[in-house]
């Protein structure tokens, strides 16, 4: 059973030599290499978050994340999405068989689904609630055009929508993902826009420091300080919930979500990616074998080092927010090596 390209032409071009040049043209924009983590793709960077907006919108943004990515050695990937048209409180599995895409179809892995199936945490979605979401399918090109110019060829995907989960059920799913994200054969794309801002998406929290510590909504222009724009606030925000991502403590990632109420539409499979590393970290995955030898490293060089930690490498806003009136969307791609 073929999942149709539903978002094709509208979304996103749907002439595949169109869509193609469009592609190439966002991942030849991204410099080849960074000053912080050196040459892309970043060896051993297999865990990519990236957005899911339109292209027009999104498609630069996610570039970062595409070009940082690294496939080689992938068997399968898995692409964890939220779900925006369906109320889920678990996870849900494909039951298709391949996914189309304008540049070429995608197989499913249907063993891992029926094996994670068989596990009783997960259902089933229908074919029509697959094609209805666009958080896993805008992600569909970039996945065919980056495993099909590689080394091995085009692998097989894991689709997995990500319900309305609480914090339990974030770390339950976590760690039943968790010995996937341990092994180097496993590949995760995480579908993540970041603020949705303005009284549209009936969000208009505005945070004056740093640290966040002070949000209100607002009700009024006269409300915003003259020395911080809407979009500056937005940018803060966002900023504030990828720092607390790259630290890896799923409790932190609850209350900073808590406390700014911040509309990531991927929060849950954020949550659910950070409490699985979190889970394995705590069993020593990714440690030196030979810890006799190693060199004391200091805090800072430490948290570098961990395994699983999240970097991120670009970000923006669909519009500067200035007046009440207005709305925007946030787009953050970054990567975590494992």
């Amino acid at each position: 059973m073929k999942r149709r390209a539903t978002h094709a032409g509208s979304w996103y071009l749907g002439d595949g030599d169109d869509l193609d040049i469009q592609l190439t043209e966002f991942l030849d924009n991204v410099p080849s290499a960074s000053t912080e983590h050196g040459p892309f793709p970043v060896p051993g960077a297999r865990i990519i978050i990236a957005p899911h907006a339109g292209y027009s919108y999104s498609g630069p943004t996610a570039a970062w994340a595409y070009k940082a990515w690294d496939v080689s050695g992938l068997k399968r990937v898995f692409l964890l999405g939220p779900s925006h048209h369906v109320y889920l409180k678990s996870c849900a599995l494909s039951q298709c068989t391949e996914y189309e895409t304008p540049l070429g179809n995608i197989p499913i892995d249907t063993e891992t689904i029926e094996k994670l199936h068989k596990g009783g945490e997960f259902q089933m979605m229908s074919k029509s609630t697959d094609e209805d979401e666009h958080s896993l399918e805008m992600h569909l090109p970039y996945i065919y055009k980056i495993l099909s110019s590689s080394k091995e060829g085009m692998r097989p995907l894991v689709p997995i929508m990500v319900g309305s989960l609480s914090a339990k059920m974030e770390r339950e799913f976590g760690e039943i993902l968790g010995p996937y994200l341990a092994d180097p054969a496993n590949g995760f794309v995480v579908s993540s826009d970041f603020c949705h801002w303005g009284s549209r998406f009936g969000f208009t929290n505005y945070v004056e420091d740093a640290d966040c510590s002070r949000v209100r909504s607002l009700s009024g222009s006269n409300q915003i300080s003259s020395d911080m724009p809407i979009y500056k606030s937005i940018e803060i925000m966002d900023y504030k919930g990828m720092e607390v991502a790259s630290r890896g403590s799923h409790a932190e990632w609850t209350t900073y979500l808590s406390r700014t109420k911040n509309t990531i539409c991927g929060r849950h499979p954020i949550g659910v990616v950070i409490a699985g590393i979190e889970a394995l970290r705590e069993a020593g995955v990714g440690e030196s074998d030979d810890k006799s030898t190693a060199e004391p490293a200091g805090e800072e060089d430490a948290q570098k080092d961990q395994f699983g930690k999240i970097y991120w490498v670009q970000y923006n806003q669909s519009s500067h927010c200035k007046r009440l009136s207005d709305s925007s969307v946030s787009y953050a791609s970054g990567f975590a090596k494992a």
